[in-house]
């Protein structure tokens, strides 16, 4: 009885990163002055600051920010192991979710996006 209960939990929380956190994350862009576009080296862009762009946890990008008047900004993105990442990480290993855990790892849910929110002051004339 005590194993079915185990085994049954186990499969309750297989891949709990993945599902509450998703693979997914929105990358905040804010400028001073606002205004800037932005282009991204995975082809995202918007077209005035402050914006947001969806994209996955595990990106590895640059951000380029551009406003006429003032000097372009390139922003390298990365990615970090997160702490709410770890503890589902953790969490999947210790119940038995070893394919959970993959899932997560493949999906990036234990990530997260550094900086987020780029935060950039552009110098302007």
């Amino acid at each position: 009885m005590r194993f079915t209960f185990l085994i049954l939990v186990s499969l309750f929380l297989v891949s709990c990163g993945s599902l509450t956190r998703g693979g997914k994350e929105v990358l905040e862009i804010k400028t001073n002055p606002s205004g800037a576009r932005v282009e991204t080296s995975n082809n995202m862009m918007c077209s005035s600051t402050p914006c947001g762009l969806k994209m996955s946890r595990k990106s590895e990008i640059q951000v380029k920010i551009t406003k006429k008047g003032c000097k372009p900004v390139t922003v390298s993105v990365t990615n970090q192991v997160a702490n709410a990442g770890a503890a589902s990480m953790a969490g999947n290993v210790i119940l038995g979710g070893v394919i959970g855990a993959g899932v997560d790892v493949y999906t990036g849910a234990s990530k997260e996006l550094k900086p987020n929110p780029v935060d950039v002051s552009l110098e302007c004339r």
